[in-house]
């Protein structure tokens, strides 16, 4: 009897210590700065994807914005016009953010979700309507389904993490329903409060500028600043809203690609969760970051 004994709780203690290596494993190929987002269908009334059937996996995404600290470390040179390492990156393209994630990949031992050809010009990069070729880079960007290296997140990703996912709450920005609690915007931002009307001026005299990642208030999956700071570039052209579709990528082509959660210098309307907007993308700004993806 006693010989069994001893021989089940070397079988018990050699399962948890299995356990434990499996355990530290996971831990180790999945940094701390990520966090994981069950999938499921949108619950948040107010998105975009609310009742139009539309289904994710679960995924990987960057708790905070990437911040200058993380780019240089990859990078090399810090492209922000607001320097400080713990303050978002911004002024970079979308080209820009597709190397960044190849290169952070490698540096981390994963495998590049991205196939740059920067010598063909995309066929699926249209002129835009009304100014023609904004775009003068055009570069061909391809994926590897299957890699477990870094990306950015679909448009239908990052509105169902800004909602909060299966634990939504249906706030209008992420997080909440008021917007100082989670968002820099251009009242919030600078010197003092802003009243009135959005100007540019105003913006300027206040000294309006991006702050550290993180400082505000959480969503409900532990997300900051997915409202407000800096708008943060997707995957996906800007195209009609798909539906009846599981882990949709957006249009097959297009003339800008999307941005998501308004910046330190967007109007109130701009910070929702649910508002989108679109950029040529080689464009730039001073709120214009990113956050990184990774499939689970």
């Amino acid at each position: 009897m006693i010989r069994q004994f001893i021989l089940c709780t070397a079988v018990v203690l050699a399962g948890l210590a299995a356990a434990e290596t499996v355990s530290t494993v996971a831990s180790r190929n999945t940094p701390d700065d990520l966090v994981l987002v069950k999938g499921g269908t949108f619950k948040n009334t107010e998105s975009n994807y609310y009742g139009k059937s539309v289904t994710l996996s679960g995924f990987y995404i960057g708790r905070y914005e990437v911040t200058q600290k993380e780019w240089i470390e990859v990078m090399g040179t810090n492209l922000s016009k607001f320097v400080g390492d713990s303050l978002p990156v911004e002024m970079v393209t979308w080209y820009d953010c597709i190397e960044y994630c190849n290169r952070r990949s490698l540096r981390e031992g994963l495998t590049p979700y991205y196939n740059i050809d920067k010598t063909r010009k995309d066929p699926n990069n249209k002129p835009d309507p009304r100014f023609g070729d904004l775009d003068t880079i055009k570069w061909t960007v391809t994926i590897n389904p299957g890699a477990n290296g870094y990306r950015l997140p679909t448009e239908a990703e990052w509105e169902y993490a800004a909602d909060g996912g299966q634990l939504s709450q249906s706030y209008p920005y992420s997080g909440s329903y008021f917007i100082s609690r989670v968002a820099w915007y251009w009242r919030n931002s600078g010197d003092k409060e802003l009243t009135g009307f959005w100007t540019w001026p105003a913006i300027q005299q206040n000294h309006d500028r991006p702050r550290p990642v993180g400082s505000k208030q959480p969503n409900e999956l532990g997300l900051y600043d997915m409202s407000g700071n800096v708008r943060e570039w997707c995957w996906d052209w800007f195209g009609d809203i798909q539906k009846n579709v599981k882990n949709p990528t957006g249009s097959p082509s297009g003339y800008r690609r999307v941005w998501r959660g308004g910046g330190w210098i967007g109007a109130v309307f701009t910070d929702k969760s649910s508002f989108r907007g679109g950029l040529a993308a080689n464009g730039t700004g001073p709120d214009q970051g990113f956050r990184v993806c990774r499939n689970k």
